[in-house]
């Protein structure tokens, strides 16, 4: 999983606390919670924002600076306490380590000692922290599929309402079909934004912004959907939604991403920004022969391919001619996840516009969902083996001679 660190910064100098920002700001896993210009409010601001670190600029007083360091550790223990300073004398250094702060930083501020001081405190709170520490994890999930109609948008939708169904969890749907993506009608929302409004002002997003650019649904999950205008999703590129996901990710646990069918710039974006790819497809010859296409071209792609999981989306449909044995021989690659065929309820809840953990919470299609959403935390690090590659050159149109076994 990716870390990310929310900060907020006290600096009464606005030159010093604009380059600290525009420094913070340029860092992906670095969430800007607040900033704020005068020492006796910044305590207040930290209680309310609740911020992993609070960086404390000590120039301007250095007095009121360091008997603020002290009120942070004394009344906030769960937020470390950073000091830059241009300052390099040793008192003052004693000082601020003696008041409480985890580490005093030269100022102008670079970025590699940022970087190293993160570091450190991360390695002090025993690796990835725990109650108090200094980081915490978000899981970004890429649902895509090996061609039109497999059922990714459904995967992605109902994935993200099952994770938002655990009240520790906070989640994200991202629409990146821009021509013809519905993820809103699967939830029966109108969204006030878009992808395209939160991209448009990226420089100039906080918190409360990007909450507001989010539509909630009932069951706890959170849309971002695609532009309204078809021509929109021209104007946004690669590193905007980069950014994008870099925001989401300071604040919510799960982001899922439905992505297009194109394997645009930025569906790529999408993808490499993730932890896991889910790969859907059926047990059919244009499905599976799409399979091996796109693993090829995923391994050109520098640690994209350990990222896919083939989930076989519809297992059971009656006019399927190929077994899942012979599926495994050909796409070279075993099977992550199984979802049963049943499109009856699938199609009710897409009309209804009700998730299936509410509208079919015993139907054995979510059952199976909810275990994916258990399993995928257990394989974030882990590679997928390849099967035998003899058989998988034996070829996809065999499965055009005989019936499947």
């Amino acid at each position: 999983m990716n870390r990310v660190v929310r900060i907020a910064i006290v600096d009464p100098n606005d030159s010093t606390r604009s380059s600290l920002k525009g420094m913070l700001l340029g860092i992906d896993m670095v969430w800007l919670e607040a900033e704020c210009s005068r020492y006796e409010f910044f305590s207040d601001v930290v209680m309310q924002t609740q911020p992993d670190i609070a960086l404390v600029a000590l120039d301007s007083d250095p007095a009121k600076g360091l008997a603020l360091v002290s009120k942070l550790t004394q009344e906030l223990p769960a937020t470390n306490v950073l000091v830059v300073s241009s300052s390099t004398e040793g008192s003052l250094i004693l000082q601020a380590m003696r008041g409480g702060a985890k580490e005093f930083l030269n100022h102008p501020l670079h970025i590699e000692d940022f970087m190293a001081a993160l570091d450190r405190m991360q390695q002090s709170q025993g690796g990835r922290g725990g109650e108090g520490g200094a980081v915490r994890s978000s899981q970004v999930i890429t649902v895509a599929g090996v061609s039109g109609g497999v059922g990714c948008t459904s995967l992605a939708i109902n994935l993200g309402c099952v994770l938002a169904q655990n009240p520790q969890n906070s989640v994200t749907i991202i629409d990146l079909d821009f021509a013809l993506g519905d993820a809103d009608v699967w939830l029966d929302i109108i969204p006030d934004y878009t992808i395209q409004d939160v991209a448009e002002n990226i420089t100039r997003l906080d918190y409360s912004l990007l909450k507001r650019s989010l539509t909630k649904h009932d069951c706890g999950a959170f849309l971002l959907p695609r532009p309204v205008q078809m021509e929109a999703g021209t104007r946004i590129n690669p590193e905007q939604l980069r950014r994008v996901i870099a925001l989401l990710k300071a604040t919510f646990t799960h982001l899922i991403i439905d992505v297009s069918k194109s394997y645009s710039e930025l569906d790529l974006a999408a993808m490499q920004s993730s932890d896991v790819v889910l790969l859907v497809t059926q047990l059919d010859l244009p499905c599976l022969r799409n399979v091996v296409r796109l693993m090829q071209f995923f391994e050109t792609i520098e640690e994209l391919s350990e990222k896919v999981r083939v989930v076989v989306n519809r297992l059971g449909l009656e006019d399927s001619q190929i077994s899942l044995n012979k599926a495994l021989e050909t796409i070279g690659r075993e099977v992550y996840w199984q979802i049963p065929n049943d499109y009856a309820t699938i199609v009710e809840s897409r009309n209804n516009g009700i998730p299936l953990v509410t509208q079919a919470p015993r139907a054995k299609i979510t059952k199976a969902i909810e275990q994916l959403a258990k399993n995928l935390g257990q394989v974030i690090d882990t590679k997928v083996e390849p099967v035998d590659e003899k058989k998988h050159r034996k070829g996809l149109f065999r499965f055009l001679s005989g019936s499947a076994k």
